[in-house]
């Protein structure tokens, strides 16, 4: 069984004394594809610089809206970023007005200009959404049809993802899924063909490994939360979920994560919450 972890965060500091040895550990436990996300201008580089040294990897190029305050200088990054040859999204990008780092106004002009760009590159677009539902649905709904998009680790209403949904996006759940206080109804009212599943490592360990630091082999426990919910056989979610990241970052099928170089890891972006 393969797996796909659509969203994670190889650069973060947290993966720098032993990167190699959680790649080795993906790869045993069938996460054979891994899309590392960026969170500013100088991550982008580095989520850039880490996808290229190994095959079964990929990357984004974005500024999260914790950063949004800087994201003017990083927009600039972003676009350059987007053009290396692993970059498949845009992001992550989005909302967060539960804890508010950056001030709200630039956080919508940062969520804006990704999706500009997005459009503009053909590039899916990768959204951070928390406690922030009625300003995402504006912008998502203000993209139309030149921007798809996903949000990712899913947590709001089923309001909020039926406004996705008719924009044709995507959803993704992570390792909260797992726990006993999550909206199981999102998981098992999701179209088989529009979600995915991520670790968003090293945040939000699933259970049973919850406490610990995340992962990208700890997709299988996301997946298989995922399969209980919907009544699904593990195996049937691990396929639905590899098609939808393949046709949504436009991945190439025959490729598996390998240990690349021997060479360190690129040096690690700052850390920035989930």
């Amino acid at each position: 069984m393969r797996f796909t972890d659509s969203h994670c965060h190889l650069t973060d500091e947290a993966f720098a004394p032993d990167l190699a040895a959680v790649l080795a550990r993906a790869r045993a436990a069938g996460t054979t594809r891994i899309v590392t996300v960026a969170s500013s201008g100088s991550d982008s580089r580095a989520a850039a610089a880490l996808a290229e040294s190994r095959e079964g990897m990929w990357c984004s190029a974005g500024v999260h809206p914790h950063a949004a305050a800087a994201a003017d200088p990083g927009l600039a990054v972003v676009r350059d970023s987007a053009a290396r040859p692993k970059c498949v999204a845009i992001g992550e990008t989005g909302l967060d007005y539960h804890y508010d780092n950056a001030p709200r106004d630039k956080q919508r002009r940062n969520f804006a200009a990704h999706a500009q760009l997005a459009a503009e590159l053909e590039l899916p677009l990768i959204v951070h959404s928390r406690e922030a539902e009625a300003d995402t649905a504006a912008l998502v709904r203000e993209g139309g049809e030149e921007v798809r998009g996903v949000i990712h680790c899913f947590t709001g209403s089923a309001e909020l993802m039926a406004e996705a949904l008719r924009a044709g996006w995507l959803v993704s759940f992570t390792g909260l899924a797992s726990f006993k206080s999550f909206d199981a109804d999102l998981v098992r009212d999701v179209p088989a063909d529009r979600y995915m599943i991520e670790t968003d490592a090293p945040y939000l360990a699933p259970v049973p490994k919850r406490g610990r630091r995340n992962e990208p082999a700890f997709a299988r426990h996301v997946a298989e939360a995922v399969s209980r919910i919907r009544e699904e056989p593990l195996e049937q979610v691990a396929r639905e979920t590899w098609a939808n990241a393949s046709r949504f970052f436009g991945l190439v099928d025959g490729l598996a994560l390998d240990d690349g170089p021997a060479a360190p890891p690129p040096r690690p972006a700052e850390s920035l919450s989930a």
